[in-house]
């Protein structure tokens, strides 16, 4: 049986949202998963829907969501539905909604130097499959710097500080560009690199992106067993600030 994702787009234009979509589109499709593409958030309105799913892949940048929303994408991935997305289309979607970011694993908050800095992504040793055999590789991009989840793995770095800055007199750090979490049930992945359709459509990059998707799809098997163990009722820390 296939498994079944969502790729919802859109908001800010200059990260192509429809162009990048395609891009998912067609690597998802290559691994046989049954994909609906939508350009509205109105489809993260049937909680049912959402929780039959395998994998939703939101690519929105700087919008505004609804509350429902974010807690019926919330309950499903809770409930074992993965979450996998990159650069501002997953983690600078919705600035205003702090409980997106809690489960995203993270937030942009400037990207110094804007587009066109080169940097290296330094791939770290770690407990996931994700990038194995994947080496460290150079990009010429806008380079994240994001306000960063301390529970979430990091699979991959970037050093800071190339532009410089205020942050410059700091001393240097290696900021997260790749990485998992746990939220619930679900697996989330994400990947801070993506400004533009042709960034995506790097191998490196859509090689990262093609075994993130994987990885979280494939959470949902897992959970099933764990949800039939009866341990699948878990607090997800939403309603705090509501």
């Amino acid at each position: 049986m296939k498994k079944k994702a969502l790729i919802v787009y859109g908001g800010w234009d200059g990260h192509e949202p429809k162009e990048v979509a395609d891009i998912f589109k067609g690597i998802l499709e290559k691994e046989n998963f049954d994909v609906e593409m939508s350009d509205t958030l109105d489809a993260y309105g049937d909680v049912k829907k959402l929780k039959g799913l395998d994998l939703i892949v939101p690519h929105w940048t700087m919008g505004e969501i609804e509350q429902e929303y974010v807690n019926n994408i919330s309950e499903a991935v809770m409930s074992g539905v993965g979450l996998a997305g990159c650069h501002g289309g997953m983690c600078d979607s919705f600035r205003k909604n702090v409980d997106w970011q809690f489960m995203t694993g993270g937030n942009w908050v400037a990207h110094p130097g804007n587009d066109g800095i080169e940097y290296k992504v330094n791939i770290k040793h770690s407990s996931s499959s994700i990038l194995e055999g994947i080496e460290d590789f150079e990009v010429v991009s806008e380079q994240y710097y994001l306000h960063v989840d301390p529970a979430v793995e990091v699979l991959a770095t970037t050093r800071f500080p190339i532009a410089e800055g205020p942050h410059s007199l700091n001393k240097a750090v290696d900021m997260p560009v790749i990485w998992t979490k746990r939220w619930g049930l679900g697996r989330v992945f994400y990947n801070s690199i993506g400004h533009s359709a042709n960034i995506v459509a790097m191998p490196e990059v859509s090689n990262v992106m093609q075994n993130g998707f994987l990885w979280s799809a494939e959470g949902k098997d897992l959970a099933g067993k764990v949800a039939n163990s009866g341990n699948a009722s878990l607090y997800s820390g939403m309603g705090d600030n509501q």
